[in-house]
């Protein structure tokens, strides 16, 4: 009698679920094979093309035959530097392209970096409630444990940091989280709130991790917590080009921060990948050179949508405020349907 395999998953997966948009994807994936017309109003995907110029770059790049090497893993230098010259230009930050910038395959990539860099087993992540499902799995999937601060519509879902300096001192917090414009609310960001931040980590030791890839999407005034005098202190704030330039499937995104931070994230990083393809790099550089009409472009794109998105959230009795940014409506089902989860696959099968 031959003996069974017994292969187990690590202790790391445990607590951590397949992607909720990967499964719900895969439903509807069945549904349109069984010849069912689904309108995809769920995961936050850019379904336009980027500026024909980002594509006429990739193309020329990519036909010459010495562009398909490996890459450095810190990016090309032109790549660093675009991204420091659109800091500087919308955001009015100044990163040093040789030390403060580290391209990423994606933003995604880069908060499981973040945590795998500066989380030991057991280490405490402050995570906001309603956020990002991938904040919850990197810390997870890194040792962390995650505590929940949770963000109220009385409180114009703005963290409450009476709350935090309890969770801070009863916790033993390492690190906290945060997304402004806010995922999936859509609420801005203001001066005071990125202020408070910055001196409540400083405060409390605490390295702040800012994920800003919503900056540019129904917002006329894209702003950064590296804004802030002495945010590069303790600040690491993450971006992309998925939102900003249509560029999802690209995988494009960055960390900005202080040397020392980048060093550190990549002595992780450099020995998982390498880095991203060079046609790739040239043309998101010249993405990051647009001027500010695609932006205007762009948003009026998305504002005649949410004028639509608007209209099936009535017609659907749920109830929204305006003024939100990003890419998502953030509704509140009508009274009295309970779950999320249900309501949502009632519209969707019914």
């Amino acid at each position: 009698m031959k003996t069974a395999w017994n292969i187990v998953p690590s202790e790391r997966l445990n607590g951590v679920s397949e992607y909720f948009f990967s499964r719900k994807l895969r439903e509807i994936d069945q549904m349109r094979a069984a010849g069912k017309e689904v309108i995809n109003l769920g995961i936050g995907g850019p379904d336009l093309p980027p500026h024909p110029s980002v594509i006429e770059t990739l193309n020329r790049e990519a036909a010459k035959a010495d562009t398909h090497s490996y890459q450095p893993n810190k990016g090309t230098w032109m790549l660093r530097q675009g991204f420091s010259d659109w800091y500087a230009g919308k955001y009015g930050v100044r990163l040093d392209p040789a030390t403060e910038i580290l391209p990423l395959i994606g933003s995604k990539e880069g908060l499981l970096n973040i945590c795998m860099t500066y989380l030991n087993p057991g280490d405490k992540v402050l995570v906001p409630n309603p956020g990002y499902p991938t904040y919850r799995s990197a810390v997870t999937l890194a040792g962390g444990i995650c505590v929940d601060y949770i963000l109220e519509e009385e409180n114009g879902w703005l963290p409450d940091f009476d709350a935090l300096e309890h969770l801070v001192w009863e916790e033993g917090v390492k690190l906290m989280l945060v997304n402004y414009p806010h995922m999936p609310t859509g609420t801005l960001p203001t001066e005071s709130l990125y202020r408070r931040l910055v001196d409540f980590g400083r405060e409390h030791r605490l390295l702040i991790v800012h994920d800003n890839p919503y900056s540019f999407i129904r917002n006329s005034e894209p702003k950064s917590l590296l804004a802030v005098e002495g945010a590069k202190e303790g600040v690491i704030e993450l971006n992309s080009l998925s939102k900003s330039h249509n560029m999802a499937g690209w995988r494009i995104g960055m960390i900005g921060a202080r040397k020392e931070r980048i060093d550190e994230i990549l002595r992780f990083r450099s020995n998982m990948d390498s880095g991203m393809f060079y046609p790739m790099q040239a043309a998101a550089v010249q993405a990051l050179s647009l001027g500010e009409e695609w932006y205007k472009e762009l948003n009026e794109t998305y504002f005649s949508r949410q004028a639509r998105a608007c209209a099936i959230m009535d017609a659907i009795g749920c109830t929204w405020s305006s003024g939100q940014a990003g890419l998502f409506l953030w509704a509140r089902l009508p009274e009295g349907q309970g779950d999320c989860y249900a309501y949502s696959d009632k519209i969707l099968y019914q």
